[in-house]
């Protein structure tokens, strides 16, 4: 195997057990004898050594800042069953959370769930979402796109469930990845197309992964709308940037006086409404309304008890930081001056490049703004099956607050 020498002393991250080798920290590459190419091609493994010799992992090998990322620490080879034993030891952790609820008889019925969270889950640059019988993989790097039968062979032998398994990584694969264009296309590796339903919580939502957004379910707010419902009953609520109107459902489900769903998206709007009829067939109390957030918020004059606001990322790089926080100051300040004396106001960022901090920041400076008066009632962040792995604080994306506004 092809050999990464590290400069002397950048091994101590690795032996804290942070899984990225970033391109300054090595001294050189040495070449695995009667390797045929004159350098590494991205996606291969490699072993990555300290400046005195000694082993300190094995991961896959790609172009850019992070140049490793390490699967295996303290080895020069992945044990022969290392997917499997890697994606069970996952799975494990979910069945033993109560997260794969599968009896129809259990009112709380869950078979919506992440399965592998990349770094969190030891598994660097890898997605694995379950919805019912599919099992869909998003590849982040070139490693673990050549690595992604492996994968989905081994998703199939531990979730019993999984009859079909769906590749969706052309958007996610490094833009510049030498892979041809027909190998990264989007497809099924295993199983064939199939209309899915899933259960989250015992509440039913079409799950399109085909074309919708991410792997086609915004599974990391299940225990955030789980929260909501708790806060919801006689309420009148607006769920901005509704995608699919998870936020809405469990709303209704809470008992809320009413629900308004707002997204730019014709067809988001579309899902959010067959969603909540899967839901509440007659349901009379809900409003699915296609409009620009910051418009809406702007020009309507409804106020509202209860207030959601999950944007979309607004910083994708730190290059954007600095837009991405006037942003969100912006759109909390106007639903500071839309939310009822007594009002509680769901606020997210997504954004991984937005610290807490920084949005907590954003979002004083916002309530300072109005002029209200205004409580911190819970500080979120993502749920159990996308864990942090603590040694990658990096992994800490999803950041919320629930707040109090007299």
């Amino acid at each position: 195997m092809n050999e990464i020498i590290l400069h002397k002393h950048k091994e101590e991250s690795l032996l804290r057990f942070h899984p990225w080798v970033f391109s300054g920290a090595i001294r050189k590459i040495v070449l695995e004898k009667d390797y045929p190419y004159d350098t590494i091609e991205e996606g291969e493994l490699v072993v990555v050594k300290s400046a005195d010799d000694a082993v300190l992992g094995v991961g896959h090998w790609q172009i850019g800042s992070i140049a490793v990322r390490i699967l295996e620490f303290n080895s020069d080879c992945l044990p022969e069953d290392f997917w499997e034993q890697r994606i069970r030891a996952a799975y494990e952790v979910r069945n033993k959370l109560n997260l794969v609820r599968l009896s129809s008889n259990d009112s709380l019925q869950n078979n919506t769930y992440r399965l592998i969270h990349g770094e969190g889950d030891f598994l660097p640059g890898l997605i694995v979402d379950i919805y019912d019988d599919t099992a869909v993989i998003q590849a982040h790097s070139v490693g673990m796109h050549k690595s992604r039968m492996q994968v989905a062979e081994a998703v199939m032998q531990v979730v019993e469930q999984v009859k079909n398994v769906y590749y969706k990584s052309e958007g996610t694969l490094p833009f510049k990845a030498p892979i041809p264009e027909e190998e990264k296309r989007d497809k099924y590796l295993f199983g064939g197309p199939t209309s899915c339903i899933g259960t989250e919580n015992g509440l039913l939502f079409g799950i399109d992964w085909l074309r919708g957004q991410k792997t086609g379910f915004f599974v990391d707010q299940r225990e955030n709308r789980a929260l909501l419902e708790r806060y919801a009953a006689g309420k009148d609520v607006l769920n901005m940037f509704c995608y699919t109107g998870g936020f809405s459902v469990y709303a209704l489900r809470g008992g809320a006086h009413k629900v308004d769903s707002v997204d730019c998206s014709e067809k988001a709007i579309e899902l959010v409404r067959q969603n909540v009829a899967r839901n509440f067939p007659d349901c009379t109390n809900h409003t699915a309304i296609v409009d620009d957030a910051f418009h809406f918020l702007e020009n309507n004059k409804n106020q509202y008890d209860l207030i959601i606001l999950d944007p979309p990322a607004f910083a994708k790089h730190r290059g954007a930081i600095k837009n991405a926080l006037q942003g969100y100051k912006r759109l909390n300040a106007k639903a500071f001056q839309q939310i009822r004396k007594g009002g509680i106001l769901f606020t997210f960022s997504c954004s991984q490049a937005i610290d807490k901090e920084m949005f907590r920041l954003a979002v004083f400076s916002a309530a300072a703004m109005s002029g209200r008066k205004v409580r911190i009632l819970h500080q979120l962040t993502q749920p159990q099956d996308h864990p942090v792995n603590i040694y990658h604080p990096e992994g800490e994306y999803l950041k919320g607050l629930v707040l109090w506004v007299e």
